[in-house]
């Protein structure tokens, strides 16, 4: 599942995308939002473009990277922040935007040179605290049908105490880990001559740069200025919404003092459904229908999500293949935000034959009498002439059985090449049985 996409809808693509889809999304964006075509605009109007084209850039170096791609997906924009997956993700911000210094907390992330959450470069922002994941485990039918459920979390609220201090007024004294700033400031070296800056949180303060005294402490939160506390939220899941999709709720996140409150971010997790498979707002199902049924017609009852009974009537004559999908138009998925209009379904029927040695010959004579006749073949005579019987044929890679060798179909046989092509290419030829 993906925690976030933010960075998917920073390209107009889906988070199930593939590479080409990714390089094309960027290669589009980036010559429409490129600087160099902002000439006759206000400084502050190219100045939004080029953090544009830096946001749409940084999006396209992590999604493009298999392994920054399923470390954002895995954990979002925090656990590329946060280092999460390695320090290569500190060499691209570093190769990107020059590093993750460059201004304390209150001029901005100091973490990201641009805001990804809204706002640009060097734009004074105050502080909030982080955003609360909460997931949400629902059904299909949930999703289809809408559902409303009281969550209960837990977070950080200011003490009533002390009214989020910590302690007697005027008890702080300053942190000497960070002298009283915040954050502390570190040095890697990368290499001969190149040294890269890194800023972050002073553990000691907690960014808070002061720190109180044991004996000033209040008793109610021992001078940490917060207490956890749980809360009751409703939850409103509306039709039509998706797995992964994000429900926020504003400013009920953990509290610190001095600071915004972040969100509460409720995504919805959807379980596998036995029946039903979704594509956006299309419903698909499969359905197993025996030979009878496939030549004469039939009649099906399927249960839908909403507790419908949906009857099939498919008319005799109308032969029905394996592998034959039909299509129940606007009974599919409720569209999110426009729950009137509807999706399709889709019904695909797979057909199962008799099982082998089940038909008598009885049966199998006045089969022939009401099916199509055979093929009528000529069977030449002579020496150079052999009857051979045929085995089943298994898929297996190596190995062998009844003196069939698997995985000829689609490596060797399919190319026509010699023994040693087809061992290769990891396949084998189908040997007979001859007699």
């Amino acid at each position: 599942m993906v925690k976030e996409t933010k960075l998917y809808d920073l390209l107009n693509i889906s988070p199930s995308a593939g590479e080409s889809e990714i390089r094309k999304a960027y290669y589009k964006l980036a010559k429409l939002h490129h600087p160099d075509k902002f000439h006759d605009v206000s400084a502050e109007e190219k100045e939004k473009a080029e953090e544009k084209f830096k946001e749409i850039k940084f999006a396209y170096e992590v999604l493009n990277d298999p392994s920054k791609r399923e470390t954002y997906d895995r954990y979002g924009l925090e656990g590329l922040k946060d280092g999460i997956g390695g320090t290569e993700f500190e060499d691209i911000f570093s190769h990107l935007f020059g590093g993750f210094g460059g201004g304390g907390f209150e001029g901005g992330n100091p973490f990201f040179p641009f805001d990804l959450f809204g706002g640009g470069r060097g734009r004074p922002q105050k502080r909030r605290t982080q955003n609360m994941a909460y997931p949400l485990k629902v059904t299909l039918e949930d999703l289809f049908n809408g559902l409303k459920k009281t969550i209960e979390v837990e977070r950080s609220v200011l003490c009533s105490g002390c009214q989020g201090s910590g302690g007697k007024s005027g008890a702080g004294v300053s942190c000497k880990t960070c002298s009283g700033r915040g954050f502390t400031v570190q040095y890697r070296q990368l290499g001969p001559g190149m040294v890269q800056q890194v800023q972050g949180v002073c553990r000691e303060c907690s960014g808070e740069g002061e720190v109180i005294n044991e004996k000033d402490r209040c008793k109610q939160c021992s001078g940490k200025k917060t207490i956890k506390q749980k809360k009751k939220i409703e939850v409103n899941v509306d039709k039509g919404m998706s797995d992964g999709q994000k429900i926020t709720f504003r400013g009920e996140s953990n509290q610190e003092p001095g600071v915004d409150t972040g969100d509460l971010l409720v995504i919805l997790q959807q379980s596998e459904h036995d029946v039903f498979t979704r594509n956006q707002d299309d419903l698909f199902i499969t359905h197993v229908i025996n030979i009878t049924e496939a030549l004469c017609g039939f009649k099906i009852v399927v249960k839908h999500l909403d507790g419908r009974s949906l009857v099939l009537n498919h008319p005799a004559g109308e032969i029905l293949a394996p592998g034959s999908i039909r299509a129940i138009p606007k009974e599919g998925m409720p569209m999110y935000k426009h729950p009137s209009e509807r999706g399709n379904l889709y019904i695909k029927f797979d057909v199962k034959f008799p099982e082998n040695n089940s038909l008598t010959e009885d049966v199998l004579s006045k089969l022939e009498k009401l099916l199509p006749p055979k093929a009528k073949i000529e069977i030449p005579q002579g020496e150079h002439v052999d009857e051979v019987s045929m085995v089943e044929f298994e898929a297996t890679r190596g190995g062998s059985s009844s003196g069939a060798h698997g995985a000829g179909f689609g490596y060797g046989m399919a190319n026509g090449s010699d023994d040693e092509d087809d061992e290769a290419a990891g396949g084998q030829r189908v040997e007979c049985n001859s007699h």
